[in-house]
């Protein structure tokens, strides 16, 4: 049960996320009873120790939590010490101000949002609060850095005027909360309390509680009974059963009622007097309408019963879900079913989830059709507990089945589960996890508190590559995959599952003639493992998918849904030969073979070729895209062939054997052809050129070629060649252009002349390559920056690629291969850098010499130089300047060497007098060689400028490259002077016409120093000035003669300053001054016209002269002194005595001026009821009691006394009843007795005596001839 309270019509609290009991409360839903004792919970060792994610970054047992947290408060002081010291030492320039502010913006966020981190006990506080908690130092921050007035005083002062009240001086000068003394508690002190004693009553269930049992963990059910001035010896109650309606009549003895009293004294709320109410609670075990029959006191009467209604103590509520089947296809209806059982009208909340995303919901009025309840028609807020009735119909526990059908439109995990169920009276069980857990390890022998729900996806089918006019075409004898591809109604398909395949076959001969299944059409099935599987077929026909389904879904069929199969008949080959003869010598040369084929195109032709006395045979492959093809079978060497035909292929059947040979001897006619022969060989001028030849018939050979170029032919011949291959090389080709070497005939041992048409081209090259630099900008030169690269321009001849070498500016060799005619060479260091050799892709070259070597410069980098005018020294790369005076302008001048325009960065740092500022980086521009910087004078200190960088048009800022120059000077504070006590006063008595004043001055600077004063009289227009010379101290004193003085006031102003290093400052007129005043004697005067005042007033004077004064008075025989800010004195009268105020004293002349006021504080009255104490008296009807009222003062006496209602049973806590009778009394005597004989609480309000009076805070009363009127 949670903290928060309900009202019992209210539904049980949301479920938290802590592990809930599971258990039936017995109480009203959601009402806390405090008066009872809960049992203990014990406490459980977890059997594994884990690390949970808000243990302390830092373990406790490295450092334990209040170390951990005391560093970090450490830490926080420390930042604030040095905030505070930042604060200090703050000086008023702007741009100190916002960088000190965004320094501890910085400080404070990273340390408040990085102190969660450490998740360190009772320091993890929530975003929000870290968010407040930075804001606030944000404004802090803002207020000290900017230094915006904080009203500390003020607000200190007011909290102490809330918290303690405004303290007044009081006369024996102290002060004092005036509210203690005019509203003095102990001057009334006392109350009569008197009760008159009620007649003793019983009630069952006071609260209207729910209850019930369900023979687990709620075996029984406390009934509450409420006692009041009674004490019971022996109690009936009275049972009528839920189901029978029978009574019983259940007796509580007076042990058990002892017990009861036992443990009831347990509770706080519990007392032991027999006129205060308790509530004993008495258990029962069994369910039924429970009615208090009888109670008996210890007289043997019997008490009086409150009729409420019957407290009704029903079984409590329960809900399960029915089982149902767990695996479902998508689009189906969920069709899960909740038993509710319970008194109606019942409540239950379930909870949705759909893969991993909740959603509860709640069926409300949960009841039999036809059902009449009487819960169902009282106000909601007694909807516990029903009208005295005696059938008990409706009371009785019923079982409800609520059904529960969705779409389950999406796929995946589905979990319906009970959270909670609540019937009629309000009695409420929640299901935790360890309830549902419970499920899940009983399985069925438990209740069902959830159903879990696999939602599948539909599978599709459809075919792929395959229709009746686009047949598949399958080998006779074997099996084929069907080509079916499988979906699902989600996204893919689905994996790993199953498939159940239904399809129709009908043969080939059956299928008619519109190409549809017939009558004699089967039906198969086939199941597949997975969708990567497919079915096999094998016998020629029609196949078309009737379904497809998995293990939990049928699926839908998909077009195309119908395959033909068809076997192709076997290719066969059939061959016819023709040998061919060589025209010369009529010999074979080979054979020409025809191909005729049947099956289905193209053909592939497996045969061999084998060479009698060889071992070896060759393999060749014919490929024919008809069903007719021709080959030449012409081996290039003589001797016995056989030509075996091995097998044939088609588009369907692969490899058929073939038996097929064909015999012949071949003598092949001479030939010769070029071997590896370019396509245009490339020589260089003055080289020969060399090819190989292959000869083929019966040697010894003889061969003619010829060399064709420029329109010539020289024809060459070489005999009596034997071997089968020979080289032809070539003279010196002297000419550049292109050469033709031509085979013209070959002639064999027979003599048969073939004529050859082989021919290579030479392609010879008319120069050498050359290389050479180019020109950029007309000159082999050229500048460039400093580390950048420049590319030099080559100009090659020849044909690339070209390999060239060159020597750098150190003389070490490089190598380079370029591809384009005008290519360029990089580098990046200065110097010479000079061609020594060239090769392009097929010939070496030369070197042109005019052109072999570049030069490369760099171009100078830019120099900052400080101008020697105003430079007092030079300290190295350090120039000290002239000293100037805050606030005068004053430059240096920059000199710049190189390109403009120039751009210089320098660092401004400042070592200031008082304050500091942060260092600050500026930059200086130059559009020529000359430029003027500004120096900073408005503060005192020394200021160093370095310059750190510079930039021209050419050169970025190179820090490696540039040596930092600094310009230092010292800026020299202005003089100060003002008065040691500005805006002060001195003041002197007019008699006093002898001696002078002094006035003390404070100077700042370098002594000796010159100052101008200016005296300005009352009632003068033209001022008076008086100049001061070599003063040589910082502090000086100013003496003006009272003779130089008038009456009145005269103001004294400084207006200028100056010191010994010529520096001077002008004050102008706001500059704080003095005054010097003449003045005469005061005096003091009584605000009020009577001498007599009362403990708690307060005593007025006013007084005139010049503030402050002194106020010398005598109380009580002590001669004392007070000062006045102000021209009215005034004091508390805190106790009586006799108040004479002997003189007073000013502050402008110091005269003190005598006088004798005399002023009488008489003390308050009291009043003392049944002696100051509060008695309490309890009487009967018809009783009295005598009240003593004691007074204390001067008679005579007036007093005024209420009786108001008493708060509890006896009146014993001081809380205000309601004001019943209020009455007015006079009296002589310092005592008075009153009776009072009715209930309620009687105390005095007011009393006066002959000079004071006095009413409790909150009370008006108007006294008849009153000297005064009390109104609180």
């Amino acid at each position: 049960m949670d903290g928060t309270p309900r009202l019992r019509s209210a539904f049980p609290a949301t479920p938290q996320t802590t592990r809930r009991t599971g258990q039936a409360r017995s109480g009203s839903p959601g009402i806390q009873r405090p008066s009872e004792r809960l049992p203990d919970i014990p406490i459980v060792t977890p059997s594994i120790r884990t690390s949970l994610p808000d243990e302390p970054l830092i373990p406790e047992h490295v450092i334990d939590a209040p170390s951990q947290r005391l560093y970090a408060f450490t830490l926080y002081c420390a930042l604030f010490a040095w905030k505070v010291y930042d604060f200090n030492m703050l000086n008023d320039t702007e741009e100190q101000s916002l960088w000190l502010f965004m320094k501890w913006i910085a400080i404070d966020g990273t340390f408040l949002f990085g102190l969660p981190n450490f998740r360190i006990p009772w320091l993890e506080w929530s975003s929000a609060t870290m968010t407040l908690l930075f804001l606030g130092h944000a404004v802090l921050d803002g207020m000290m850095m900017f230094r915006i007035g904080i009203p500390i005083a003020a607000a200190f002062g007011a909290v102490n005027r809330s918290v303690w009240g405004a303290y007044e001086l009081a006369v024996n000068e102290h002060k004092v909360n005036p509210k203690n003394i005019e509203f003095n508690e102990s001057l009334i002190l006392g109350r009569q309390i008197i009760h008159i004693l009620p007649e003793g009553s019983a009630v069952l269930n006071p609260e209207r509680d729910s209850f019930c049992i369900d023979g687990m963990s709620r075996m029984e059910a406390r009934l509450p009974i409420t006692i009041n001035s009674t004490n019971p010896i022996a109690m009936d109650l009275l049972r009528v059963d839920l189901e029978t309606q029978a009574n019983e009549t259940v007796h509580i003895s007076k042990s058990q009622i002892k017990t009861m009293h036992r443990e009831a004294s347990r509770l706080i709320s519990y007392s032991d007097k027999i006129n205060e109410p308790k509530t004993l609670y008495y258990p029962v075990k069994k369910p039924g309408l429970y009615v208090l029959a009888k109670v008996i006191d210890e007289s043997n009467l019997e008490v009086a019963r409150k009729r409420m209604a019957h407290t009704v103590v029903v079984p409590c509520p329960k809900a399960n879900v029915l089982p149902a089947s767990s695996d479902r296809c998508r689009g189906e209806l969920s069709s899960v079913d909740i038993e509710v059982t319970g008194t109606p009208p019942m409540r239950v909340k379930y909870r949705k989830m759909v893969n991993q995303q909740p959603m509860d919901a709640t069926f409300e009025s949960i009841q039999p059709e036809d059902f009449v309840s009487p819960l169902a028609s009282v106000d909601r807020q007694s909807a516990v507990t029903v009208p005295a009735k005696v059938d008990t119909a409706w009371a009785r526990p019923q079982k409800v089945r609520v059904p529960l059908s969705e779409s389950l439109a999406t796929s995946g995990k589905w979990v319906y589960s009970i959270s909670e169920v609540q019937d009629g009276f309000g009695n409420t069980v929640t299901y935790t996890d360890r309830d549902h857990d419970a499920q899940e390890r009983q399985g069925s022998k438990s209740s069902h508190l959830h159903q879990v729900i696999s939602v599948h996806e539909r599978p599709t089918i459809n075919l792929r590559g395959c229709t009746p006019q686009n047949p598949l075409k399958v080998a006779k004898g074997q099996a084929e995959q069907l080509p079916v591809q499988f979906g699902s109604t989600g996204r893919g398909e689905i994996a790993d599952t199953p498939y159940h395949i239904e399809y129709m076959f009908s043969r080939q001969k059956d299928v008619s003639a519109s190409g549809e299944h017939t009558t004699a059409a089967q039906q198969k099935r086939e199941t597949v493992k997975s969708s990567r599987q497919k079915p096999l077929i094998q016998e020629a026909g029609l196949y078309t998918i009737t379904g497809v389904s998995t293990d939990f879904c049928r699926g839908d069929v998909l077009e195309p849904a119908s395959c033909l199969l068809t076997n192709p008949p076997e290719p066969k080959l059939s061959i016819r030969q023709e040998e061919i003869f060589d025209k010369c010598a009529g010999s074979p040369i080979g054979l020409r073979v025809d191909l005729d084929l049947l099956g289905t195109p193209p053909f592939d032709v497996h045969y061999q070729i084998h060479r009698s006395n060889e071992r070896a045979h060759q393999d060749y492959h014919e490929h024919v895209n008809g069903l007719r093809g021709q080959m030449e079978l012409t081996p290039a060497q003589a001797g016995e062939y056989v030509y075996i035909f091995k097998s044939v292929s088609d588009a369907v059947y692969k490899n058929r054997p073939l038996d097929m040979k064909l015999k012949q001897s071949v003598k092949p006619a001479a030939s010769a052809k070029l071997i590896n022969k370019d396509p245009r060989k490339v020589s260089c001028i003055d080289d020969s050129a060399s090819f190989d030849v292959a000869l083929q018939g019966e040697g010894p050979f003889s061969i003619e070629y010829e060399i064709v170029h420029n329109g010539k032919r020289n024809k060459f011949t070489r005999e009596k060649i034997s071997e089968n291959m020979i080289k032809i090389e070539t003279d010196s080709l002297r000419d550049g252009g292109e050469y033709t070497l031509a085979l013209v005939s070959v002639t064999d041992r027979m003599g048969c002349k073939e004529f050859l048409k082989d021919e290579a081209k030479i392609q010879v090259r008319h120069q050498k390559p050359k290389v050479g630099f180019g020109h950029i900008e007309g000159k082999r030169r050229v500048d460039m920056l400093e580390g950048n690269k420049v590319q030099l321009p080559l100009r090659l001849a020849g044909e690339g690629p070209w390999s060239i070498s060159y020597l750098d500016q150190t003389g070490k060799t490089h190598s380079l291969k370029v591809h384009q005619p005008n290519d360029r060479l990089t580098v990046e260091q200065e110097g010479v850098y000079k061609l020594t050799d060239v090769m392009d892709a097929y010939c070496p070259g030369q070197v042109d010499e005019p052109a072999k070597q570049f030069e490369v410069s760099w171009i100078p980098r830019p120099e900052l130089r400080i101008s020697q005018a105003d430079i007092a020294r030079q300290d190295g790369n350090k120039f000290i300047k002239n000293e100037v005076c805050e606030g005068e302008e004053d430059a240096v001048e920059v000199l710049f060497k190189g390109a403009s325009p120039f751009f210089a960065q320098y660092t401004l740092s400042s070592k200031l007098d008082h304050g500091t500022v942060a260092p600050r980086d500026k930059e200086l521009r130059a559009a020529v060689n000359v430029a003027s910087m500004r120096m900073d004078t408005s503060q005192a200190g020394t200021y160093d400028y370095t310059f750190k960088e510079l930039k021209d048009n050419n050169y970025n800022p190179d820090p490696r490259r540039f040596t930092p120059v600094t310009v230092q000077q010292k800026v020299n504070a202005r003089p100060s002077v003002a008065f040691a006590n500005p805006g002060k006063t001195y003041s002197y008595c007019s008699v006093e016409s002898d001696g002078e004043e002094v006035i003390p001055i404070i100077l700042h600077g370098a002594p000796p120093f010159n100052v101008e004063v200016e005296i300005k009289h009352h009632g003068t227009a033209r001022p008076e000035t008086v100049s001061l010379t070599d003063i040589q101290s910082l502090k000086h004193e100013l003496r003006i003669p009272h003779s130089r003085l008038h009456l009145g006031k005269s103001a004294v102003s400084l207006r200028r300053v100056s010191d010994s290093r010529g520096c001077s400052r002008l004050l102008d007129s706001t500059t704080p001054r003095v005054m010097i005043a003449v003045h005469d004697a005061p005096t003091i005067s009584p605000l009020e016209n009577h001498a007599d005042f009362c403990v708690g007033d307060r005593i007025n004077f006013a007084l005139s002269g010049v503030a402050p004064f002194n106020v010398f008075y005598e109380f009580e025989g002590a001669h004392r002194k007070a000062t006045a800010t102000g021209t009215t004195f005034r004091r508390l009268a805190e106790k009586p005595g006799t108040f004479t105020v002997t003189g007073v004293q000013d502050s402008a002349s110091q005269c003190k001026a005598s006088t004798s006021l005399v002023r009488h504080i008489h003390g308050m009255p009291s009043v003392r009821v049944s002696q100051g104490r509060d008695s309490y008296v309890d009487i009967h009807e018809g009783g009295e009691v005598e009240i003593l009222f004691e007074f204390g003062g001067v008679p005579p006496f007036e007093f005024t006394y209420t009786r108001s209602s008493n708060t509890d049973k006896s009146g014993k806590h001081h809380r205000k009843g309601v004001v019943l009778d209020m009455r007015h009394e006079v009296s002589d005597e310092y005592s008075m007795r009153v009776r009072a004989h009715e209930e309620g609480t009687y105390e005095v309000v007011a009393i006066r005596d002959r000079y004071c009076s006095y009413a409790k805070p909150g009370v008006n009363v108007n006294w008849k001839e009153a000297q005064r009127k009390l109104g609180y």
